[in-house]
């Protein structure tokens, strides 16, 4: 592996994580058409160290949620231990209880894991599965509802844990390699009745234990999956890489869903699905 393949398949891990325009989709068919020296057994491993690259950016770019969060697991954790439940939550304490439910439906994913894995061949599935990521962002800048807030009672309505839930499902999505996870998030977060600020916000928090647990337990894997010798260089580079891109993803997207934008990122996955489909069966 070169110092250019990691810096190249940094880039395009740290901006396709975060934007919604589906990470494991464009990895997939970028191994599928280009191939590399990442290709080989060490291409598994490389692809984990790249996904803690960016479970570092969005940690960095939401770190007092984040300490909050984990504040508020000791806290809640005290509470319970002494009865003290019903004195009430501060909003780390919410939110965190918010997380939680969020992350519930991802266990599923674990009963179509090896199922799901198999499509990462199939580069017309990918391709059709990018359309239908690209319809879901148009309608997601279409949807209006009441307001619901993930911090302060807005209008007296406030995120409940059946509201996160309904979250959680649409993250499920995002575990089929077409699908963007932030993509299909923030349209959850949208059509249960967060405000956009909120719903991207949601979207990057949830992404902390889904990466971080989908990898961990990558990890007792990479063993039998090891790095080319030499390509540490190459390695680290790429991960300082995806680290970088995917923080300058995470502010880009804050701003388009913030302004109703996210209809440019539709536009790009349903030319680049089609793309997809047309390549693998007539090139």
């Amino acid at each position: 592996m070169t110092i250019p393949e990691g810096i190249a398949y940094g880039l395009l891990q740290g901006i396709t994580e975060f934007l919604p325009v589906s990470s494991s989709g464009h990895l997939a068919l970028a191994q599928n058409f280009f191939g590399g020296n990442a290709g080989g057994d060490g291409y598994f491993t490389f692809m984990v160290f790249l996904h803690l690259g960016t479970l570092a950016a969005v940690i960095a770019a939401y770190y007092k949620d984040v300490f909050g969060i984990v504040k508020a697991f000791f806290t809640l954790s005290a509470k319970l231990f002494r009865g003290k439940l019903k004195e009430g939550l501060d909003k780390s304490e919410k939110l965190f209880l918010l997380l939680a439910a969020a992350t519930l439906p991802l266990f599923a994913a674990t009963v179509f894991a090896d199922k799901i894995e198999n499509l990462i061949n199939l580069s017309r599935v990918i391709g059709g599965l990018l359309i239908i990521n690209g319809i879901m962002l148009f309608l997601a800048d279409k949807i209006k509802r009441p307001p619901v807030s993930l911090g302060e009672e807005q209008n007296g309505k406030h995120a409940k844990p059946s509201h996160a839930l309904i979250i959680g499902f649409f993250q499920l999505l995002g575990v089929l390699p077409g699908i963007s996870r932030s993509g299909s998030t923030i349209t959850g977060g949208l059509a249960v009745g967060l405000d956009r600020t909120d719903a991207v916000k949601f979207s990057f928090l949830m992404s902390i234990p889904a990466i971080a647990g989908a990898n961990i337990l990558e990890l007792f894997k990479i063993k039998s999956h090891p790095l080319p010798a030499g390509s540490s260089p190459a390695v680290i580079i790429g991960v300082l890489t995806a680290a970088a891109a995917g923080m300058g993803a995470i502010k880009l997207l804050q701003y388009m869903a913030k302004n109703k934008k996210l209809t440019y990122f539709s536009v790009y996955c349903i030319i680049a699905g089609a793309a997809a489909i047309i390549a693998e069966l007539f090139i």
